[in-house]
C-alpha cells in the first residue's frame, strides 16, 4: 500500500556504517539474521531519523545531527526515556527497542524503537489516499483530540512529574529562546528584538503544568493504514518536557499554514492543513479550549510566541549551513523563512489587542 510511509535514499553526508549497525542490532536483539538494509526518512530537519530493515522485521534509529549542535539540543538518552515512562500512560508512543551512550559505536548517542507501518501525512495527502471534506474535518479532529489527551496525562504516575523545572515555564521559555536567536542570529536575518521585548512584555501566568509534546504536528502522527482516522502512533518526543498546555497549541499552530494565508507563509507548508475541511487555526484554538475547559481572553501572545520558537528553531538550523557545518540544501533558504516570520510576528503585534 503506497500510502504507508516509507524511508528513502539516505542523503548524502548522513550515511551509516552498515556494520557498526548490523553489529549493534544482532546485540540487542539476539537471534536477528541476515544484513541490514538501511533507508532514511526524508522528513525533519533536526534529528536524523533511519529505517533499518532485516526481511520483514522492520526498526526505526534515531540520532542527533552531524556537525556542531546547540549544547542541550538533540538529546537522544532523554527522548527515548521520556518515551518509555510515557508508553504505559499513553500508547501512542513507539516501544523502545534499545538506547546506545557509548559513542565508540555511531559517535553519538542514538536509540532503536519499533516501526509504527502507517500514514503520515506531510506536505500532502498520498495520492491514493481520498478523504471528503466531512472525512477530512473527522481527521483532524481526532488529531487535536490526541494532544488534548496529552494534556490530560497524569505526569506523576507517569514519573515524569520531575522532567520540569516547575512554575515560571512560559518565562523560561520566552528568555530561552530569545538567547538562542541571538546566540544563532546571522548577519542575513533581522535582529527580531521588537518580537522579544513584546514576549517578554506580555506573559502571562502558567495555565498549568502538563506533559507537554512541543512539536505536536500531523507529520508526527502516525495513522493507521486501514483506517485513517485513527491515530496509531505520535512521534518525535525530543523537546517534551512538563509544561504549559497554550504554549505546546501555540507550537503546533505555527505550523498550521490555512487555505487563506499569504504566499510567504503558504512556501512554509508542510503538512495538509490548507485542505477543505481543516479547521483553521481560530477554530482549533476554539476546539482546544472546549475540549480542554480552559479559559483565556486572546490567544494572541501563544501564538506568537509559536511562530517566534519556530523562526529560532529555523535560524539555528540555517546558522550550521551558513557556516558549512552542514552541506543540506534544504536549509539554504531557511534565513529567508526567518525573516518572513519576524515581519508576521510584527505584523500580529501591531493588530494584537493585549
Amino acid at each position: 500500500m503506497t500510502q504507508i510511509d516509507q524511508a528513502a535514499a539516505i542523503r548524502e553526508g548522513e550515511e551509516l556504517d552498515l556494520a557498526v549497525v548490523d553489529r549493534f542490532m544482532k546485540q540487542a536483539l539476539p537471534g536477528l539474521e541476515g544484513q541490514p538494509q538501511v533507508s532514511q526518512y526524508p522528513g525533519g530537519a533536526s534529528n536524523l531519523t533511519y529505517q533499518v530493515d532485516y526481511g520483514e522485521r522492520s526498526f526505526v534509529l534515531r540520532r542527533p545531527p552531524f556537525g556542531k549542535i546547540a549544547k542541550s539540543a538533540h538529546d537522544m538518552l532523554r527522548e527515548a526515556r521520556v518515551m518509555q515512562a510515557l508508553k504505559p500512560v499513553y500508547p501512542y508512543v513507539p516501544e523502545i527497542i534499545a538506547i546506545c551512550d557509548d559513542h565508540s559505536v555511531l559517535g553519538c548517542d542514538f536509540y532503536v524503537m519499533e516501526r509504527l507501518k502507517g500514514v503520515i501525512l506531510r506536505q500532502d495527502f498520498p495520492e491514493d489516499l481520498t478523504l471528503s471534506e466531512a472525512d477530512i474535518r473527522r481527521l483532524c479532529l481526532n488529531v487535536i483530540d490526541k494532544l488534548v489527551d496529552l494534556h490530560q496525562v497524569d505526569a506523576v504516575a507517569a514519573g515524569l512529574d520531575k522532567l520540569g523545572k516547575g512554575p515560571g515555564y512560559v518565562e523560561r521559555q520566552i528568555l530561552g529562546w530569545s538567547d538562542r536567536f541571538r546566540k544563532a542570529r546571522t548577519d542575513d536575518v533581522g535582529d527580531f528584538e521588537t518580537v522579544m521585548t513584546w514576549l517578554k512584555d506580555k506573559m502571562p501566568a502558567d495555565v498549568g503544568q502538563v506533559v507537554i509534546h512541543n512539536d505536536y504536528r500531523f507529520d508526527n502522527v502516525v495513522l493507521n493504514p486501514d483506517n485513517p482516522f485513527e491515530v496509531i502512533g505520535v512521534l518525535d518526543w525530543e523537546m517534551a518536557t512538563i509544561g504549559d498546555p497554550l504554549m505546546d497549541l501555540g507550537n503546533s499552530l505555527a505550523y498550521w499554514i490555512q487555505a487563506d494565508d499569504e504566499q510567504p507563509f503558504q512556501i512554509l507548508r508542510r503538512q495538509p492543513t490548507h485542505r477543505p475541511g481543516m479547521l483553521t487555526r481560530a477554530e482549533v484554538v476554539d476546539y482546544y479550549l472546549e475540549k480542554s475547559g480552559l479559559q483565556i481572553k486572546s490567544f494572541d501572545f501563544y501564538e506568537i510566541y509559536g511562530l517566534f520558537r519556530l523562526a529560532v528553531i529555523i535560524q539555528q538550523i540555517y546558522y550550521r549551513y551558513y557556516h558549512g557545518q552542514t552541506k543540506d540544501k534544504r536549509f539554504a533558504m531557511f534565513g529567508h523563512a526567518a525573516n518572513y516570520l519576524e515581519k508576521r510576528c510584527n505584523r500580529l503585534i501591531d493588530a494584537s489587542s493585549l
